[in-house]
């Protein structure tokens, strides 16, 4: 694999100072919180099922490392994975490897549970699964559930790693970390406008994450004893110009004391308009916590419901 960019003794230095930071190290799209891309999204859902901390480094802040971590791994794609300053590899590699207990052994962690879960298929979707099988020799059924609890099956042939589940005649392979959230997962039909689909009811999904109007959560911050924890998922720089007093700062120190608290937690995401802050609580909710919020409007609708004293910008 050629790569034509020539890394200066700056740049490298630079990027061998970042791989030595922390033993698990990821280079990525966005934010450990903030994923930008799909498959930063998917990695850090798999680190962030076996490890507690590790550091990412955002590539879409600086153009030198987003070119030059491609040269310095001899990788074309991000993110890259680095553990005991070893690069691993991208996405695709990471998950291999985490579908068959080498990354659980590389970072010194229990082996994935592989037992299979109990799932319950209707009559009416094993017929359908049956005749889709039928008009594709060869082919099995795979079931997918994402970090924001999103299920979806494909056709395709086994690849050896899946855990298999069965029900009423019916194989479904899953990866590991879909085979977890899939113990009860009951699966039947329904008809819809788009016509006849799948109907999953999931027992271990969380509840989707709320909208909360700043009406709304000021009432609930005045009830005693009774107040959400509130999340600043914005910059610091931001923040020195308008907060909402007693938040919590989504930082390196902020993540470890969000993530820290109980899952049933009350939680409740701000950013300027709103749209940041759904992502983060879109993320806290695939790590299992119940009850999150997102605040509609940001602290900008917060300073024109609420109080006006908070600056505008």
């Amino acid at each position: 694999m050629e790569l034509s960019m020539e890394l200066n003794e700056s740049l490298k230095s630079r990027i061998e100072s970042l791989v030595d930071s922390d033993r698990v190290v990821l280079f990525m799209k966005g934010t450990r919180v903030h994923p930008q891309c799909g498959f930063s999204a998917a990695t850090v859902g798999i680190l962030d099922s076996l490890v507690p901390k590790y550091t990412t480094f955002n590539v879409l802040e600086d153009q030198g490392v987003r070119e030059g971590i491609k040269t310095f791994s001899d990788w074309p794609t991000i993110p890259q994975l680095y553990i005991d300053r070893e690069f691993v590899g991208g996405c695709d590699i990471v998950k291999q490897m985490f579908n068959n207990g080498e990354l659980h052994e590389m970072l010194g962690v229990q082996a994935p549970d592989r037992t299979p879960p109990e799932v319950r298929v209707s009559d009416a979707a094993a017929a359908v699964i049956a005749n889709a099988l039928q008009a594709n020799p060869g082919s099995a059924v795979h079931l997918s559930i994402d970090g924001r609890w999103q299920h979806s099956f494909n056709l395709g042939p086994m690849e050896g790693h899946e855990v298999r589940a069965e029900s009423n005649g019916v194989a479904l392979l899953l990866d590991v970390a879909s085979a977890q959230k899939a113990k009860g997962l009951s699966i039947d039909i329904e008809e819809t406008v788009q016509g006849t689909a799948f109907r999953i009811d999931n027992p271990n999904a969380p509840a989707p994450v709320g909208r909360m109007s700043p009406t709304e959560f000021a009432a609930a911050r005045d009830e005693d004893g009774a107040s959400p924890t509130l999340v600043d998922v914005r910059t610091s720089e931001e923040r020195t110009r308008a907060v909402i007093e007693g938040s919590i700062l989504l930082d390196d120190d902020g993540l470890k004391v969000v993530s820290a608290l109980p899952k049933d937690t009350k939680l409740v995401f701000y950013c300027h308009t709103g749209v940041r802050s759904l992502g983060a609580a879109e993320h806290f909710r695939a790590e299992g916590f119940t009850d999150v919020h997102n605040l509609e409007g940001g602290i900008d609708a917060w300073s024109r419901e609420v109080d006006p004293a908070v600056p505008r910008y």
